[in-house]
């Protein structure tokens, strides 16, 4: 059990943390000083690295959390309602990432290894929303975690 929840502990630090680095350091700080030529490929090759990282953490997340609530509470008809909504929200997560993955990024790489500058920007711009709403879904499912048996009565 204990390997369990390190791996996914570590798979949301390391999801949910990129995911605030890009959101609000990388983007803000960094990238909007550059013109779209250097941008969107700077933006191209950070997400190329970031997402091997995020597959392992959309792997290791639910068979993680599941091997924990079959171990803890014998199956989901017995685990708290908490944890009923940290498995949502992961799911949706899980789900905007591969809408993420498969839609706009591909999009931005095929732009950007065509120079369309216009259409990659447009696809950051998705991806751009795509982040902000998982990283806020993120940061709310880590707080349930942490403090969901005491935020969420049982029923």
């Amino acid at each position: 059990m204990g390997a369990a929840m390190l791996l996914h502990v570590l798979s949301a630090v390391i999801w949910v943390g990129g995911m605030f680095f890009a959101y609000m350091v990388l983007r803000p700080v960094a990238a909007s000083q550059l013109e779209p030529p250097q941008r969107l490929p700077l933006w191209a090759g950070c997400f190329q690295g970031f997402f091997i990282w995020v597959w392992a953490a959309v792997t290791l997340l639910p068979l993680t959390g599941y091997w924990m609530l079959f171990s803890m509470f014998q199956g989901m008809a017995n685990a708290p309602l908490y944890v009923h909504v940290m498995n949502g929200l992961g799911l949706v997560m899980i789900a905007l990432y591969l809408w993420l993955y498969f839609g706009p990024y591909r999009a931005l790489r095929g732009a950007v290894a065509q120079q369309d500058w216009k259409t990659g920007g447009a696809r950051l711009a998705t991806i751009r929303r795509i982040v902000g709403a998982n990283l806020l879904l993120g940061l709310a499912t880590i707080t349930i975690a942490v403090a969901g048996h005491y935020l969420i009565p049982s029923g």
